[in-house]
């Protein structure tokens, strides 16, 4: 039997209240102290998980300090100070470019619009969103990770693959006030119990919440 939009709505209700018991500090992973400090930290983390950027930002940030200076870098010296998180040839362009348009558009400053952001060379939804809510608590969209749409697969929440389809799902389903949240929430319960190989149902509090709880307990019994 197919479940209505209104009971998957009060299942999603009682995981998120769930997850915020299990998880009270989720919150964005990585280390930023400006908006443009974390555009550039989400531009770096396509591919490459939030510890690897942690360990190459902090002297990113003390080399170059404003966009000014991203902009104003030679294009193959920033690509080898980013080496070490992958695509750094598309993702240095992405980061000086970007920084060229807010120097030159914005005077430096961030805008605050998805659509704004979403302008800039590099930027998609996802890290217009992240910079959106983890700089400035603005909820103008869902974060759609792997760990995101994996989990929300798993809930039921959707049946797509495509991150702007599970978004469009996942607005239906989760109250604006936690668009922001719900992200850290699933990223922590991925990282930590609903592995993409081996999940931990038998350990999971969501387990009697989960549609896909049964497959992967009768899986790990045969």
């Amino acid at each position: 039997m197919k479940e209505s939009l209104l009971a998957k709505k009060n299942r999603a209700g009682k995981i998120v209240a769930l997850l915020k018991k299990a998880y009270p500090d989720a919150a964005c992973s990585l280390n930023f102290r400006t908006p443009h400090q974390l555009l550039v930290a989400t531009i770096l983390s396509a591919q490459c998980t939030d510890e690897r950027v942690n360990a190459v930002t902090p002297s990113l940030f003390e080399k170059y300090k404003s966009p000014f200076d991203f902009a104003s870098a030679d294009l193959s010296e920033l690509e080898n100070d980013i080496r070490s998180t992958g695509f750094f040839r598309n993702k240095a362009k992405a980061i000086k470019e970007s920084s060229r348009l807010l120097e030159e558009k914005y005077r430096g400053k961030m805008p605050q619009t998805l659509e704004e952001l979403t302008q800039l060379p590099g930027v998609g939804r996802k890290t217009a969103s992240v910079v959106l809510g983890a700089a400035f608590g603005k909820a103008e969209g869902v974060v759609v990770d792997t760990h995101v749409a994996r989990l929300s697969r798993r809930l039921g929440w959707t049946s797509h693959d495509d991150p702007l389809k599970i978004e469009q799902d996942l607005i239906k389903l989760i109250p604006r006030i936690d668009w922001i949240i719900i992200a850290h929430l699933l990223i922590d319960h991925g990282r930590a119990v609903c592995m993409a190989r081996k999940p931990n149902c038998r350990g999971c509090l969501l387990s009697r919440l989960c549609p896909s709880a049964n497959k992967f307990l009768k899986v790990s019994k045969n």
